[in-house]
């Protein structure tokens, strides 16, 4: 069971999004940006490093989204997903195909890494 983080980022009123490269596991299919935990690390350092190496953003975490355990057909994640929000830095790609801000009321259009998705659901429920 892989640990992975994700951070549902705000800026501006858009959200960041990210589509996988086509030579990752789950090819092009959309996600929150993120990454898995090292041995030792808390789940929030594990996120601000992930999101400065992939993205070259700056972030402060929030409110801690509910946990997602998902698997796969070749390996199983449980996934902690926070809200955050961008503090400085300049989005540069290090591993994705595409990052978009995009309006949260268009999330549902994209087609999400399964895992994501109750990570799309729980963002707009809050949005309420």
């Amino acid at each position: 069971m892989l640990e992975v983080t994700c951070a549902l980022i705000e800026h501006q009123g858009k959200i960041l999004i990210c589509q996988r490269a086509a030579t990752m596991k789950l090819p092009l299919k959309w996600e929150f940006p993120g990454g898995k935990r090292e041995v030792g690390e808390t789940l929030s350092a594990c996120l601000v490093r992930e999101i400065k190496e992939e993205l070259g953003l700056d972030i402060v975490l929030g409110r801690e989204l509910p946990a997602v355990q998902h698997r796969y057909d070749d390996f199983s994640i449980t996934l902690f997903p926070f809200l955050a929000t961008r503090t400085g830095g300049t989005l540069t790609l290090a591993e994705h195909v595409q990052a978009l801000w995009v309006d949260p009321s268009s999330l549902q259009g994209y087609d999400w890494a399964a895992a994501d998705v109750p990570v799309v659901n729980a963002y707009l429920a809050l949005r309420q």
